[in-house]
């Protein structure tokens, strides 16, 4: 036991001889989680339309609210003059203009009345907003026609004696059949599996620096070997009375370590800053964060049994960790992925270990559940430890 000590004393001391070592530790990851996590934070993920209302009219009111019940659409009130310019300035793509002329008693004398939507040609997200302005308006105007017809039905048996009358019956149809139409069943109906994905940009963040950030100084082990390499003490280690497994559970050991203190620093900061639910169940989570580790460390030992050069290793571990990070999904959702890239990626260690904490963060997975993501972590860890064991008493050999 105090050999494995002095061995974890020895990688922890070299690990943090720089000053510099602190802001990869530290300040880079809360850095990159905090600006990632709160890109979209506070934003329910509707796109925001800007809505010029010159009418004021009961009517418009109402034809703001239908598109503030259209799913994936946020009206945003602003003036004609801002409206304007943000769309000269490029900073929106698309803005809805009510008129004046948007009002009952126009509708009722039967002139027709247009709303108007600016949109930039060949633009994805406007044409969605088109569709979605269109559904919106559409049932505004099948309430319109049906009080129109209405109104027209009543004046054939009898007379309103005044305009104010007709105007009131008007009214009245308008509400009565808006009153139906939203009583009418849905022709289409999404239906959600259970297994469905659920994107918070905060989880995503969160999960996929701490993997990032952790995986890369984990990889970096084989650096440590390569330096122990270079520098003889490998060869004196591995002839004294200290065994191989002694030697690696040091080395393992001591950046575990490290990686676990650097995954409670940065799961803190998504407690506490991004208001996620990591502490649900601390059984679960210290064998997601500590399997993860493992598996990280144990490539991390069978590439320091290749690699001879400390720079090369080095530039390795960075490559092989941005590389996992962004195919397993840490940078960029899987979900956006096409489907043979999400079947391919699940030979990598970063996916499942994402995939667990995700599905903890957002589903409340605990417990057995967790078990998939687990023993494919711990498998990646048990074989790349082996392989590495076998590399050393090969090189011990030679």
């Amino acid at each position: 036991m105090r050999a494995i000590w002095a061995i974890v004393r020895k990688d922890v001391i070299l690990r943090f001889a720089s000053p510099g070592e602190w802001l990869f530790f530290i300040v880079l990851p809360i850095l990159f989680t905090f600006v990632l996590g709160t890109a979209n934070f506070g934003s329910d993920g509707r796109v925001s339309l800007p809505v010029v209302d010159e009418a004021g009219s009961d009517l418009a009111l109402r034809v703001i609210r239908a598109l503030e019940a259209a799913p994936g659409l946020r009206p945003e009130k602003l003036s004609r003059v801002e409206a304007e310019e943000r769309f000269q300035a490029r900073k929106v793509d698309f803005w809805l203009y009510l008129p004046p002329e948007l009002e009952e008693e126009r509708l009722l004398e039967g002139e027709p009345v247009q709303v108007v939507l600016y949109q930039r040609p060949n633009n994805l997200r406007a044409l969605a907003v088109q569709r979605a302005v269109e559904a919106a308006v559409g049932k505004e105007s099948l309430t319109i026609e049906a009080a129109q017809i209405a109104v027209r039905m009543a004046e054939y048996y009898t007379r309103f004696d005044t305009d104010a009358e007709r105007q009131q019956y008007f009214d009245e149809s308008a509400q009565l059949a808006q009153t139906l139409i939203a009583q009418s069943p849905e022709r289409l109906e999404v239906v959600r599996p259970p297994s469905a994905p659920v994107y918070d940009p905060r989880a995503s963040a969160s999960a996929g620096q701490l993997i990032s950030w952790v995986f890369i100084p984990l990889f970096g082990i084989s650096a440590l070997f390569a330096y122990e390499r270079n520098t003889g003490t490998l060869a004196r280690i591995l002839t004294t009375p200290t065994s191989r497994a002694i030697f690696l559970i040091g080395t393992i050991g001591g950046q575990v370590l490290v990686a676990l203190g650097q995954m409670l620093l940065l799961i803190g900061f998504g407690i506490l800053v991004l208001k996620l639910p990591w502490g649900r169940d601390p059984l679960s989570l210290a064998l997601l964060l500590l399997t993860s580790a493992l598996a990280a460390a144990a490539i991390g030992v069978f590439m320091g049994t290749w690699i001879k050069n400390e720079a090369q290793a080095n530039n390795l571990s960075i490559l092989m960790g941005m590389v996992m990070a962004l195919l397993g999904g840490c940078w960029y959702p899987l979900e956006f992925f096409p489907e043979p890239v999400k079947v391919v990626v699940h030979v990598l260690p970063t996916t499942w270990a994402l995939e667990g904490m995700l599905n903890y963060l957002l589903r409340g997975s605990t417990g057995v559940v967790l078990f998939p993501y687990l023993g494919a972590l711990l498998t990646f860890a048990v074989l790349f430890f082996t392989l590495g064991v076998w590399r050393l008493r090969r090189e011990q050999q030679v």
